[in-house]
């Protein structure tokens, strides 16, 4: 009930972004109703066609599913005129909410956690290297995406998080093997795949237990897959990894910082290696040269564009039949996946994915 007294009061709704005005006007009430004006939301075009995370995140839907995401979302500080809401990037557990609320909400994936200082994964930018591998075996299969339990994936690294694996599956219902030279990181995956038993069938994981080696030890003579997919450790050092961190959050938040805080997190071995991303790539060509009929398309990402010419260099040294290199967006910085067979084209038109 409204006290006539009161010249006038304003309420703010903050659900729909408008202000409405209440006014006692000689005993007869006048509502005025103003609605803030949204900035349009700009799409993200340099993500996958495909890619349902181009128009950015609807955190309504999103802490409507995980509440738990609520206490991290706020205005953006940025553009505080348009009523938009964000998270704080550079902090490691709003990240990890955020990726909990998105596998929720798009990828029907109820469970999922990481242990702490596990690297937790950029959703969108994971999921469009998924989306441009699945065009890459359009490309031998009559321009039609190859769907299904049938399409066998070799996940080099999966880490903690098992994300291109989840990833992979629920939006086209590919296998996947998942590799890690970590056990903890291993038993992780285990326990995301337990937690979520639509995944159980479907994924499955394997130790290695050479860190030296990538597919030695992993791929059998009986083994056919349609594709290997890698995230390699981009780093030379952990000095160079958390240099690297520096840098990310101090673009994130616009200001400096000496403070290594990994807001995506990550153990050493999924951040740095020796050699770093070219020396890691380098021993994944050679080795991919060992499997060249198990295999029709052998990729990774790769972070850094200088190191290309090398790799091409070293994938001219094992003969490969085909080279191709699909540019990507990766969040803040462009990113690039390298794929190559050993397949003859007539090869890869006989290639069965059923």
């Amino acid at each position: 009930m409204l006290n006539l007294n009161l010249k006038s009061f304003v309420l703010i709704d903050t659900s729909h972004f408008r202000t409405i005005k209440v006014t006692n006007f000689n005993n007869y009430i006048c509502i005025e109703i103003k609605k803030k004006k949204l900035k349009p939301i700009i799409e993200k075009t340099n993500l996958h066609p495909r890619n349902q995370h181009r128009l950015g995140y609807n955190f309504e839907q999103l802490t409507s599913v995980s509440p738990e995401l609520q206490q991290f979302v706020a205005a953006n500080k940025f553009s505080p005129e348009t009523s938009q809401e964000t998270i704080d990037f550079s902090n490691p557990e709003a990240v990890k909410a955020l990726n909990k609320a998105l596998l929720i909400a798009n990828y029907d994936i109820k469970n999922w956690n990481i242990p702490e200082n596990y690297l937790c994964p950029p959703i969108p930018g994971r999921v469009d290297y998924i989306h441009y591998i699945a065009d890459l075996l359009a490309s031998n299969n009559n321009g039609i995406i190859p769907e299904g339990e049938n399409v066998q994936v070799l996940d080099i690294g999966s880490g903690a998080n098992c994300i291109y694996p989840i990833l992979g599956n629920s939006v086209y219902g590919w296998s996947f093997v998942g590799t890690e030279i970590d056990e903890n990181a291993i038993q992780n995956c285990k326990k995301i795949i337990e937690d979520n038993p639509k995944l159980m069938d479907y994924i499955s994981l394997q130790l290695q237990t050479e860190s030296r080696f990538i597919f030695k030890n992993i791929i059998t003579p009986e083994d056919r897959f349609s594709l290997t997919i890698c995230n390699p450790p981009f780093h030379n050092s952990q000095d160079e990894a958390t240099k690297s961190s520096i840098r990310k959050v101090n673009n994130l938040e616009n200001n400096r910082t000496t403070k290594p805080v990994l807001n995506f997190g990550g153990q050493n071995a999924e951040l740095w290696c020796e050699g770093g991303e070219l020396g890691f790539i380098t021993q994944m060509i050679f080795e991919s040269a060992k499997y060249p009929m198990q295999c029709l398309w052998f990729t990774t990402l790769v972070s850094k564009k200088e190191n290309l010419s090398s790799l091409y260099k070293t994938l001219n040294k094992v003969n490969v039949v085909e080279v191709k290199t699909i540019d990507m967006a990766q969040g803040q910085k462009t990113s690039r996946v390298l794929v190559w067979t050993f397949q003859t084209e007539a090869q890869q038109k006989n290639w069965k994915f059923e």
